[in-house]
């Protein structure tokens, strides 16, 4: 039980760093898109043909859609990432529940077997003091 609770939460970090990678990539997209923006506006200030004013949109467009489908990605990790706390989480309950269990378990025959020790003793003493009591008659 103790190795499916290792393997969730190795699982889990792999999870949470794959989501942090993706939104990292969606970062980085988005201030690609921002200064790339900005060199637009500063062409378009000094003065650009048709073509090259094309070709910056042309580029921003792609830019746009590679940062729609990184946010699918993100989204898509997040998701998984999600279905692995939930699987870590059933994985912990289980193995705590196990615990609580042998610990109960544990503390009935540690009672049972004081309760074994205490009766013996008892027996002990009787028998000890009975044949005194037997002695003395």
């Amino acid at each position: 039980m103790q190795t499916r609770a290792d393997e969730a939460t190795r699982k889990l970090g792999q999870l949470i760093a794959a989501e942090q990678s993706q939104r990292s990539r969606l970062q980085m997209l988005e201030q690609y898109r921002e200064e790339y923006a900005q060199r637009l506006c500063e062409a378009t200030l000094q003065g650009v043909t048709r073509l090259v004013l094309r070709n910056y949109q042309d580029f921003l467009a792609r830019i746009d859609d590679a940062i729609e489908q990184q946010r699918i990605a993100v989204q898509n990790s997040e998701l998984n990432k999600k279905a692995g706390q939930d699987q870590w989480q059933a994985q912990n309950k289980q193995l705590k529940a196990i615990d609580t269990l042998s610990q109960r378990h544990d503390a009935r025959e540690r009672h049972r077997e004081n309760k074994q020790e205490q009766k013996l003793q008892d027996e002990f003493s009787t028998r000890k003091y009975g044949i005194k009591d037997g002695a003395d008659s």
